[in-house]
């Protein structure tokens, strides 16, 4: 049988097609082979394509499907971390220049005032089960809801493991909703999943009670599925930032502006929230949990009145100093999927040194404030290209072939005409190389 694969991707090859039957089946030697003819790879790329480091071919090969290889991204630690009241490294895995180095120095200046307050609700994510064609929608709310305790016996029942853990299956709501398909019943199930993220047992508690949602409304069930618009799951996070640590009153001021702008303006928020997403993302990436979730969840919480606003708010006290709060969906988890299976982010819980899923979340929420704080400051002061205009430098003279001191040269050049562009770093490297 691998024998019969291998001639009909040979064959293929010779094609240059991409349909390749069977591709799932091969061993990984076989699909980097098949991946090095058709991209026609040299044996160097092919050796740095599987430079895996802590995160073994094996184990990557039952993470996801079709592995050829391992994408490493720099993980670094943010320092100066104080939340509630506990000495924190925090973990950042991101590729993008500056932004370990900003949050470290925000926290640094939280430090002040106290560091980070942070808090979180019952790790509770929502199954959604849709209903179409139902005749009388809201007879059919009222029916499902009068058997809410029988449909949640019936949920719990498929993961008595997690109900031991004093999670499952909490409550029940049905909505009834106005679409172009016309009206829907939609039955939400309200599930604790303690420590984990709870993909897998939401969806097969959402899986479950389906027949039964079906049997009381008369109706006919579609989709069944987890959100991860995870409004039952909330992280929040303030902190104070002294005045005279931040530059003056003045610079205060120009902060609480920018939030104001992004607040009311879309295509500013847009780029107001990524930033706090940079630190958000880059703890969660670290720590082997979805970044697309929290992202997809951190969204559409920010457009949830209809209008797509800040995530953060920030606003001067009595004393003239700023206060800054985060408050968003964080569906994070300690067991499974990533989390257990990929060495470093283990490490990285490690380093955290937390226990709690929720724990985590008030780390990450803490992060993406002091994340916010940083580029709001930078933007109110010298503009944000300066910030991260050396350490891209850097990316660029290396990019060109730039190596030892000649890179810190090149960039330090660029850096001083404002003009990091990879066709100056040509330029640049050249000259010095001949001197």
């Amino acid at each position: 049988m691998q024998k019969e694969i291998s001639i009909e991707v040979d064959e293929r090859l010779m094609n240059k097609s991409s349909e390749i039957a069977g591709f799932y089946k091969l061993p990984v030697p076989e699909r980097v082979r098949i991946l090095k003819d058709f991209a026609k790879l040299t044996d160097e790329e092919v050796s740095v394509l599987q430079k895996s480091g802590s995160l073994n071919l094996d184990a990557a090969n039952r993470m996801i499907e079709n592995v050829v290889g391992v994408l490493p991204v720099p993980m670094g630690v943010a320092v100066n971390f104080l939340i509630n009241g506990r000495d924190m490294l925090v973990p950042m895995a991101i590729e993008e220049p500056s932004v370990v180095a900003a949050a470290s120095n925000a926290a640094k200046m939280a430090r002040v005032k106290g560091g980070f307050q942070a808090t979180s609700t019952d790790p509770i994510m929502i199954g959604q089960v849709q209903v179409v064609d139902v005749k009388d929608p809201h007879r059919a709310r009222f029916e499902i809801l009068s058997h809410k305790d029988e449909i949640l016996q019936h949920a719990n029942a498929q993961d008595p493991v997690l109900v031991s853990l004093q999670g499952g299956a909490r409550d029940l709501e049905v909505r009834v909703i106005d679409t172009f398909q016309g009206r829907m019943v939609i039955a939400e199930l309200f599930v604790d999943c303690r420590d984990a993220m709870g993909g897998n047992a939401v969806n097969t508690m959402a899986e479950a009670i389906a027949p039964l949602i079906e049997r009381y409304s008369g109706g006919r069930v579609y989709l069944r599925i987890i959100s991860n618009l995870a409004v039952k799951r909330l992280a929040r996070a303030k902190a104070t930032f002294s005045k005279d640590a931040l530059g003056g009153e003045e610079v205060v001021d120009g902060i609480v502006n920018a939030y104001a702008f992004a607040a009311a303006d879309p295509f500013r928020c847009a780029t107001h929230n990524k930033g706090i997403m940079n630190g958000v993302t880059a703890v969660v990436l670290a720590t082997g949990n979805d970044t697309r979730a929290i992202e997809a969840g951190a969204h559409a919480y920010a457009a949830r009145t209809g209008h797509y606003t800040s995530l953060t708010t920030w606003e001067k006290n009595t004393e003239g100093d700023l206060v800054g709060t985060l408050e968003m969906p964080m569906a994070v988890g300690l067991v499974g999927g990533a989390t257990a299976s990929n060495p470093i982010a283990k490490l990285a819980v490690k380093i955290l040194g937390i226990k709690t899923a929720r724990e985590l979340s008030e780390v990450i929420v803490s992060t993406g404030l002091a994340q916010n704080l940083a580029a709001l400051r930078a933007l109110a002061t010298e503009g944000i290209q300066r910030g991260h205009m050396s350490l891209h430098a850097r990316n660029v003279a290396v990019s060109v072939g730039a190596t030892g001191d000649l890179i810190d040269k090149v960039a330090a050049q660029m850096v001083a005409e404002r003009k990091v562009r990879v066709d100056r770093a040509k330029q640049l490297l050249a000259e010095l190389e001949h001197q």
